[in-house]
């Protein structure tokens, strides 16, 4: 470890020592990268998100009570259903005339519960494939929740609803269409045998099936948005680094502080995933038409060649923006981005600005391509150095 590397791993630790965090000190120090040792980057992303208070003396408290909820929306929305799936047959008490499986009454809870496993479905089938290029996600977690894997609780669990359900995961109508139509070749690696991806045996979860339960408690707190596919690709990120945190004592939570760090960005990017909202000024139509009026600003040769060959932004930024670029590098690189993007102010509007400083620096091999080339290009970015794609977009920031 370099001794500049040392300075900076003290000046995070004297910034993270106050009493009450001094936000504006915290996110310049963020923005150049923050460092994993000693958890000082999962603490810091959990302040970023707005997750954890400025004042450090109210945490405990805080932490505590945030851990309460998320245990009880495993009740409600896991064990409880579960438990009554698991009565059918054995006991009458849900089986009444008012409520029962066939009911064809919207409210019926049994149509809740089949509808549910449409949405189960579509997350499972994301989920089991995240970062397929290394083994993490497959391996088992240290820290099972105790909730869910009690023997005492008789119940049908998720792994068992994705397992004896007969629905289709294709009858849920929620991608947005080039989300995960073409993913880079970096994603599309299979390293691991094919045992990597066996459910591991009872008392035992994989990191997926974590991710899976936070997806799934997200979608049924949000039914205006639901589960939308990729929304695992946002979520993979944060959960990664809050379940490799050193600090045992972070580390056994990372399930209920990822939901409510995810919870939290969910609720800045939402409308990039709600089809509806698409053309309006909060939307994913406009988002993409900024990274080109933002272009036409900084390059206009370049924005005249791209709309010549007529390349439009959702050929590509679409999935740059929704996913925060989480699918277009390997996973420390996209951690090392969202260092910056979750410290700036204005996050969005930062990744706006990676997005053109992205094509910038490959304005030489875009200006000689065809559409053709051009194309596989952007939807296979060339540059993996992520510092340098910061250090341009920070450039064109400065500039504007």
């Amino acid at each position: 470890m370099s001794s500049s590397y040392r300075i900076r791993i003290q000046e995070f630790k004297v910034a993270l020592s106050e009493d009450k965090l001094d936000l504006k000190v915290l996110r310049e120090l963020c923005f150049s990268g923050i460092p994993f040792e000693g958890g000082i980057r999962a603490l810091c992303w959990k302040v970023l998100l707005n997750y954890l208070p400025l004042d450090q003396l109210i945490w405990e408290s805080f932490l505590k009570n945030q851990r309460e909820v998320y245990s009880q929306f495993l009740k409600e929305m896991i064990i409880q259903p579960g438990i009554a799936k698991a009565n059918l047959g054995l006991s009458r008490e849900d089986v009444t005339m008012e409520d029962h499986p066939l009911n064809p009454n919207p409210d019926s809870k049994w149509n809740n519960y089949f509808r549910d496993n449409e949405v189960l479905l579509q997350i499972d089938k994301d989920v089991r494939r995240l970062y397929p290029d290394m083994a993490f996600f497959q391996r088992p977690t240290d820290y099972p929740c105790q909730l869910i894997l009690d023997p005492q609780n008789d119940y049908e669990t998720l792994r068992r609803r994705v397992e004896q359900t007969t629905l289709k995961a294709q009858t849920v109508e929620r991608n947005r269409s080039g989300v995960t139509n073409v993913s880079s070749p970096g994603k599309a690696l299979n390293l691991y045998p094919s045992n990597e991806y066996e459910v591991l045996p009872s008392g035992c979860e994989a990191h997926w099936e974590v991710v899976e339960r936070i997806l799934f408690i997200y979608a049924k707190l949000n039914p205006g948005i639901a589960y939308v596919q990729g929304m695992n690709e946002v979520v993979g990120p944060i959960y990664y680094t809050f379940a490799t945190d050193p600090n045992n004592e972070w580390k056994e939570h990372a399930e209920a502080d990822t939901f409510f760090c995810f919870t939290n960005l969910m609720s800045e990017n939402r409308d990039m995933f709600i089809k509806s909202l698409d053309d309006s000024q909060c939307g994913i139509t406009y988002k993409m038409e900024s990274v080109y009026s933002m272009l036409k600003e900084k390059d206009m040769d370049l924005y005249m060649k791209l709309q010549e060959q007529n390349i439009k932004p959702q050929y590509f930024t679409f999935r740059w923006l929704t996913l925060l670029l989480s699918q277009e590098f390997l996973l420390p690189d996209v951690i090392r981005i969202w260092d910056t993007l979750f410290s700036d102010q204005d996050r969005f509007d930062f990744l706006t600005l990676v997005c053109c400083a992205m094509l910038v620096l490959i304005r030489d091999q875009l200006l000689a391509g065809d559409f053709t080339v051009n194309m596989r290009l952007l939807q296979d970015y060339p540059i993996s150095d992520v510092h340098t794609i910061l250090a341009k977009a920070k450039e064109l920031q400065g500039g504007s």
